[in-house]
């Protein structure tokens, strides 16, 4: 009975795992006006005719806020994630520890399951912190 319940629950956190990405909606936003300007300094094959004058020397400080724009939403989805799996370590350990029957080793066992979840999110919160100080420090914002 317990098997097919830990079989039940492994197979829902699987599926949610998987499935979960599908369920965010991505945002969209339109384009309030066309600048071929910043077309031509992200890159496009556009040519410019209107304003040859024209120049892309900022694009350097907008290439350093693209790269810790993705490097923060990159952290923000990884402690997201570990956050969701460690509270579903949590929820185990207690499930495991409410199961064990006074048996000396399950109850080690779940014991050893709640601390090291505990662990990994002080972790991922002090990874955050770091790495927030560390761009903070380098891009002097």
């Amino acid at each position: 009975m317990i098997q097919k319940i830990k079989q039940m629950f492994a197979a829902a956190l699987v599926s949610v795992m998987f499935l979960a990405p599908f369920a965010v909606v991505p945002a969209v936003h339109a384009a309030d006006e066309f600048n071929l300007q910043s077309g031509l300094c992200s890159g496009s094959n556009a040519d410019i005719t209107a304003s040859p004058t024209a120049s892309c020397e900022d694009t350097g400080a907008q290439a350093t806020s693209k790269v810790n724009d993705t490097v923060a939403k990159a952290l923000n989805l990884f402690s997201a994630v570990v956050g969701i799996i460690a509270v579903v370590m949590i929820i185990v350990g207690g499930i495991q520890y409410i199961t064990s029957g006074g048996d000396s080793g399950n109850v080690t066992k779940a014991k050893n399951t709640i601390l090291y979840a505990v662990i990994g999110l002080v972790v991922v919160a002090l990874a955050q912190i770091i790495v927030q100080f560390v761009l903070g420090r380098f891009t002097g914002q």
